[in-house]
């Protein structure tokens, strides 16, 4: 008796955990190809299904090679939310050689698009950067996750509603946080073209040093025009971009004596615990971001700029200046010796 009372309750968790293990097991798996659609069916979805991403926290969806990893990955999926719109490029064939069999959905179904400005035929793909346009992302993303397990479309539509109230809330503040900058003011300067849908949605004249791809060469005329819109306007911040070497734009806000206004998330989310780990946390970090950046005045800064020139110029001076004397107290010195 004393046995069973003591294999009792070890038979009870070994069942417990052998049906937890079966649980996890039969969650269906939503494959997204980038950092922000894996954040949009984790909180649809929630703990009743499981999400990864192709593309890493800080990777480059415009650039990225698939590897073998993920060719396993996507082969293994239920559900695989792609953005579309050539953001992409390498996921159609990664799709059709792993030998995936499942459910292929384009999120972005439904959004009025933005046509390149580079490539005939071709749109900008960036469209999540529109906290409105994220309404049809999580749209979309809800219809595809109950038809894949329509069991559980009744917690799915809960999780909808309320992810559909914050986005709607967050999209409102954004408008207000935006249109309370000068008009003249609202022109975002980027590390590349992410920002249309941002900028038509909220007010905002968008200039770019890249195209809306990575993968674009820098061009001359690009760089002069973005000098003359600076010379010509009263911007006081540029602003450079997580997945992208800020260099190019630290030399262009040095040249025109204004300021690094912050980093801005678009290709990819931050990391969990930084203000861009979430969808959410990603439009609410670059509204207040750019809200800043733009708010500041430009004069006070070409004025702080020439007070530190100022300021190196008369340490130079001064360095010199006891060089000088070091030199002429050592002649003195050898002269005395010498006499």
């Amino acid at each position: 008796m004393t046995i069973m009372k003591r294999i009792t309750p070890l038979l009870i968790g070994l069942f417990v955990s052998i049906g937890l293990i079966a649980q996890e097991e039969d969650k269906p798996l939503v494959v997204a190809s980038a950092s922000m659609f894996a954040d949009m069916a984790e909180v649809i979805g929630g703990n009743l299904i499981e999400v990864k991403m192709i593309v890493p926290i800080g990777g480059d969806p415009h650039i990225y090679e698939p590897t073998p990893a993920d060719a396993q990955l996507v082969a293994s999926a239920d559900l695989i939310l792609r953005n579309g719109l050539t953001f992409e490029g390498w996921i159609d064939e990664l799709v059709e050689n792993s030998g995936f069999s499942g459910t292929y959905t384009t999120i972005t179904e439904g959004i009025p698009v933005i046509e390149s400005e580079e490539y005939d035929n071709s749109a900008d793909p960036h469209a999540w950067m529109s906290a409105r346009n994220g309404l049809t992302y999580i749209r979309n993303i809800r219809d595809a996750l109950v038809t894949l397990a329509p069991e559980y479309a009744e917690e799915f539509n809960f999780n909808y509603q309320i992810y559909r109230q914050q986005l709607e809330d967050l999209d409102q503040e954004i408008e207000e946080m935006l249109t309370a900058i000068p008009r003249h003011k609202r022109i975002l300067i980027t590390s590349h073209d992410a920002f249309r849908y941002f900028g038509q949605r909220y007010g905002v004249r968008v200039e770019a040093v890249l195209g809306t791809s990575t993968d674009a060469d820098v061009q001359t005329s690009d760089i002069r025009r973005l000098n003359r819109v600076l010379q010509e306007s009263e911007v006081p911040a540029v602003f450079i971009e997580s997945t992208i070497n800020p260099k190019l734009l630290q030399v262009l806000a040095k040249d025109n004596q204004v300021v690094i206004g912050g980093s801005l998330f678009a290709d990819s989310l931050g990391e969990k615990d930084g203000p861009g780990g979430t969808y959410l946390g990603m439009l609410a970090h670059n509204a207040r971001t750019i809200s800043e950046g733009l708010s500041r005045d430009r004069t006070q800064h070409e004025h702080e700029v020439e007070e530190e020139s100022s300021a190196q110029q008369y340490t130079l001076f001064g360095m010199i200046l006891l060089l000088m004397l070091g030199s002429f107290f050592f002649m003195v010195y050898k002269l005395n010796a010498g006499a």
